[in-house]
């Protein structure tokens, strides 16, 4: 069994909630991982590291998604036993924990005996409630999805996501939840909570959904045909429904049922999905909680696909982007500034290697990388290394306003603006530069101006110091190394509290720097 991580945090006296909590869906293992994937998680660990930076108390969950027909179908063609073809798949997704540099701290796999124990007692709450039935009936359904398809969702015939793969017709008994109960109570969660769903426009795809009408869904598969799935209590002859077994997970990871206090503390919280799970994350898990009595979520970030030059990723196209390969040929920190600053959220996005190493070269290696080694190579000729004797005053920003800068940033990272919010510490990359060329600090130090080159060494110090502090969530290596160029520690300075890294004057007098290795190398 993978092991959980305990991501140390500090906790601080704020009238904000003292604790976070955000999860990813889990993916199923049925395949190695893949670009879009780590895009979801790096997202999420992003945001609950900024969260961790605020003081608070983060749970961040992830985790892998281990029955139903699809794996089923995966292990008997490959003529394993489902748990042991789970375990190998499993302990690929974990690797990205490493590779991607990930700072989760719950890792649910769906055949831990705790999640099967909190995914039957939530059946018996749905049952009690009256919200559960038995019938017969017939429809065709997507492997793919593991989802029902109607008529009008068809393309050609075809799940327009899984066009390849053929309509199963399922006729036989199960059981089925009441969806269509909870058609009106959806569309006020909906209305009362303009931001529960971001992107806008995804919140109003889901009310048209619920809007049109619900139809109770099948919450389990016949033993005898699927046996993979969790035993429906009180049913031999059943197993779980692949989705509602899963989706469990948000809740099953903080304990629950049997850690009330645990749960209460964190949930409910922030879950992150792609557009293939809107309907599944907003409309169905959010109505099983109102049927178990439990508070939904606070919140669903749906993003967009990863394309591969211009084409939807497929193992017969040979375009599908390993992560791990990726890593491995450009570095972590590379790879996810990509992931964020080379991509669109909340739309769908194109990847090609191409744009990857361009956007590598222009923004890592010529404007960041280059900023940090121009400075601290002008630092250790100039001053011997140490940090000179300025003449501003350390209360005041002589070269840039961070102050606004660190309030558009702190905007965009809780409304969940990623991008946006890089892009501050991104244009505070390229004022730095351009202020060295308008100052030509070489050219001050042939004039022996010992009034204005400490200053602007100074100043670029101490921005290059804030930079590192605003990537953290981003880049957490790259923040590390500049910050230990610097000669700071790290996890000693977080210790001081945000208010105190972000502060100006964080520099001091005779303080040893050292440029080390250049951080971003040119690629070709």
């Amino acid at each position: 069994m993978p092991k959980a991580k305990t991501v140390k945090t500090k906790t601080t006296k704020t009238k904000e909630s003292k604790t976070f909590y955000i999860t990813t869906t889990l993916p199923y293992v049925n395949a190695d991982p893949h670009i879009g994937f780590a895009a979801e998680i790096v997202r999420a660990d992003i945001i609950a590291r900024y969260q961790r930076t605020l003081g608070k108390d983060v749970f961040f969950n992830t985790g892998t998604d281990e029955h139903g027909q699809k794996i089923y179908n995966k292990a008997l063609e490959n003529g394993k036993d489902p748990q042991a073809y789970v375990d190998e798949y499993a302990a690929k997704f974990e690797l990205l924990d490493d590779t991607l540099d990930l700072s989760f701290n719950s890792f649910t796999r769906t055949t831990n005996p705790e999640h099967v124990n909190a995914a039957q007692e939530f059946w018996k709450l749905c049952d009690k409630k009256g919200d559960i039935y038995k019938k017969n009936y017939k429809i065709k359904y997507c492997v793919g999805c593991e989802l029902e398809k109607s008529d009008s969702e068809l393309v050609d015939g075809c799940c327009p996501l899984h066009p390849k793969q053929k309509l199963e017709i399922i006729d036989e008994e199960n059981y089925f939840f009441a969806w269509s109960k909870y058609q009106q109570k959806l569309l006020n969660l909906y209305e009362e909570n303009s931001d529960f769903i971001v992107p806008q426009h995804r919140l109003n795809e889901i009310k048209n959904f619920v809007a049109s009408g619900l139809q109770d869904f099948s919450i389990s598969r016949l033993k005898s045909k699927m046996p993979w799935g969790v035993p429906v209590p009180g049913d031999d002859d059943h197993v779980m429904y692949v989705w509602f077994d899963a989706l469990v997970n948000y809740i099953s990871c903080l304990g629950w049922p049997k850690d009330k206090k645990q749960f209460k503390k964190f949930w409910p919280g922030v879950q992150v999905a792609g557009k293939d799970n809107l309907r599944q994350q907003t409309a169905m898990w959010q109505a099983m909680l109102m049927s178990a009595g439990l508070p939904n979520s606070k919140q669903v970030l749906i993003f967009g696909f990863i394309n591969s030059n211009g084409q939807k990723m497929s193992k017969s196209l040979g375009n599908v982007i390993n992560p791990l390969e990726l890593v491995q040929k450009y570095g972590t920190d590379a790879v996810r500034y990509f992931l964020v600053a080379g991509l669109t959220a909340y739309e769908d996005s194109d990847f090609t290697f191409e744009r990857f190493e361009d956007k590598y070269n222009s923004a890592l290696a010529n404007e960041f990388g280059n900023l940090v080694s121009r400075v601290l190579a002008m630092t250790e000729k100039y001053y011997g290394g140490q940090v000179p004797k300025y003449n501003v005053d350390s209360d005041k920003f002589f070269a840039f306003d961070l102050k606004t800068d660190w309030e558009k940033y702190d905007f965009f990272m809780k409304n969940y603006k990623l991008e946006d919010a890089l892009n501050v510490a991104w244009e505070d990359i390229r004022r730095c530069n351009i202020y060295i060329d308008r100052n030509k600090p070489w050219e001050l130090a042939a004039n022996n101006d010992d009034e204005t080159l400490p200053d602007v060494i100074f100043n670029l110090l101490e921005t290059i110091r804030q930079i590192s502090w605003m990537i953290l969530p981003f880049m957490p290596q790259t923040s590390d190394k500049i910050l230990g160029q610097l000669g700071f520690d790290q996890e000693k300075e977080k210790e001081k509290g945000i208010e105190a890294l972000r502060k100006w004057g964080g520099m001091k007098l005779g303080q040893k720097v050292n440029k080390g290795e250049n951080l971003f190398p040119r690629l070709g």
